[in-house]
């Protein structure tokens, strides 16, 4: 008996493999678009900025703890005391402004208090970026 195979609706095999492309394809992009960094990069990249700031919650050293200010409006962490320029600025930290602040912090905040003069290689500030927006 020659039994004829049922035909697949070609639809119906787009979607799958649309949805299996997909299903592989979302762990290795962020929500721009772009390949993740390197967590151990990223970790590195960080430790320019570990000098004064700490990666965990409510923590302060010589600057505020950088936990879970991705997104946030700046100058908004309790328990520390910002520079009346920096609270006045009216930002946000998402990457776009935080990849100019990491850039130049007295280019975009004029008389801010970080003496830091900033990260001119653009890879180190993506990674640095990436490693702040990680952190809850």
């Amino acid at each position: 008996m020659n039994k004829k195979a049922m035909p697949v609706p070609r639809i119906a095999g787009l979607s799958a493999i649309a949805t299996t492309l997909l299903f592989f394809a979302a762990p290795s992009v962020t929500a721009t678009g772009a390949a993740p960094a390197d967590p151990a990069k990223a970790r590195t990249a960080f430790q320019a900025c570990a000098a004064c700031h700490s990666d965990k919650a409510g923590v302060t050293r010589m600057g505020p703890s950088l936990a879970g200010i991705f997104g946030k409006p700046a100058a908004q962490a309790k328990g520390f005391r910002y520079s009346p320029a920096l609270a006045k600025a009216k930002l946000r930290w998402d990457r776009k402004t935080l990849d100019a602040f990491i850039a130049s912090p007295k280019a975009v905040v004029p008389g801010n208090r970080m003496s830091y003069p900033g990260v001119s290689d653009p890879a180190k500030r993506a990674a640095i970026i990436d490693y702040v927006q990680s952190l809850r």
